[in-house]
Formats: C-alpha cells, structure tokens, sequence
C-alpha cells in the first residue's frame, strides 16, 4: 500500500469501528479473504473463518439490537468499552511494518476518532428515541451500516475522496458533539422532573444574579 491508501485505511478503520465495529471487522475479513484487498501483516487474522464468524454473528445480533429503540441505547452505552479501544488497535494494526511511534500515534489518533463517531452515534440515537415511531430509528441505523460499508471501500479505491470525506464528517462532528450534548441534558431533566427532582438547569435558573 502506498502512504494515502494506510492513512485513509488507517483512519477509515479507526472512523467505522465507532458506528458498527462488527461490520467493519467482517468487511475487511471478507475483502481481505476473497483476494481484494492485502491487508497489513498485523489484520491479516480478520481473514480467519472464525474471525469473521464471530463477527458476522455479532454484527447480527446488532443488526436488530440497533434498530430498536432504547434497546440501541443500551448497547451503544455497553460497546463505549468496545469500540473505541478496538478502534485504536485496529488503527494501529492498519500502519503495517513500521517505527513504534508511528504505531502509537496510530493508536492515539484512532481511539480519538473511534470515540468521537462512537459518541456522535449513541448520542444522536439517544435524540432519535425521543420520537415515538420507530422509522426514524430504523433509518439511521440503515444509514449508519450504509455508511460503514461504503466509506471501508472508498477508503480502500479512492482513498484521497476517503480522506476528504473524512475531514467533512470531522468538522460536522465536532459542530454537531456540543449541540447533542445539550439535548441529552435537556432530555435528562425532563427525566428528573418527572420523579420530582431539581436538575442542574433548574438549580442555575434559580441561582440569583448580582
């Protein structure tokens, strides 16, 4: 591979396992095992047949755990111990033969943006659950596999188009992460005033000014 292709399958790795770790993990096994893709010594193993069992099982059950509301919630709030450190490690195995530090900062730059898609995902679905039809909930689910798919083989054949796309979704993200942030709190309240509890707004609205 040559330096834009491992840092757009780099960061594509990295960038994937925060929304569906499961089908980033059988995608690579598969393009790696049927000859479309080398992929760097260290995630040859996703090629293994009980590699990609395990994870086309897990992808499975999170197909149909995603697309349930609260259900979803629940599962992302369990895979923040998943997908960002094995975003981290897949980000470092995709740099190939190379120095150490090239590999941690690899690693530290992977978890980074494992953990802000991971983020952006559980807590656009935590906004979404509010709505009571359950469309809304299968579309972004749908839209989010779609988007793993396709994004692995863009980063893989058109790695430039990946990169570019790439800092769009970054600068989306970090506009998009404080305005969830604020509807989750707010969400939260709501949940507290209902058991007849003050929350952190309330406590603030109170507070006399000088």
């Amino acid at each position: 591979m040559d330096i834009v292709t491992t840092i757009a399958l780099t960061m594509g790795v990295a960038w994937a396992s925060g929304i569906n770790l499961y089908a980033a993990l059988f995608m690579l096994g598969y393009m790696g095992s049927t000859g479309n893709i080398d992929l760097p010594p260290n995630l040859e193993i996703l090629t293994h047949p009980g590699v990609m069992m395990a994870a086309g099982f897990m992808y499975f059950v999170e197909f149909f755990a995603d697309k349930t509301p609260g259900v979803d919630t629940a599962w992302d709030t369990l895979h923040t111990f998943i997908r960002i450190p094995a975003g981290a490690m897949l980000a470092a195995g995709a740099v190939g033969d190379v120095s150490p530090a090239a590999e941690l900062i690899a690693f530290i730059l992977g978890g980074g943006l494992a953990a802000g898609t991971h983020f952006t995902k559980a807590g656009s679905r935590v906004l979404i659950n509010t709505s009571p039809e359950p469309f809304s909930n299968w579309m972004a689910s749908i839209t989010e596999d779609a988007m793993v798919i396709g994004g692995l083989w863009v980063a893989l054949q058109h790695p430039w188009v990946f990169l570019v796309l790439l800092v769009a979704f970054i600068l989306v993200m970090a506009w998009l992460l404080p305005k969830l942030w604020r509807g989750i709190k707010r969400i939260g309240c709501r949940i507290a005033r209902l058991f007849g509890k003050r929350c952190g707004a309330d406590s603030a609205a109170d507070t006399p000014k000088n």
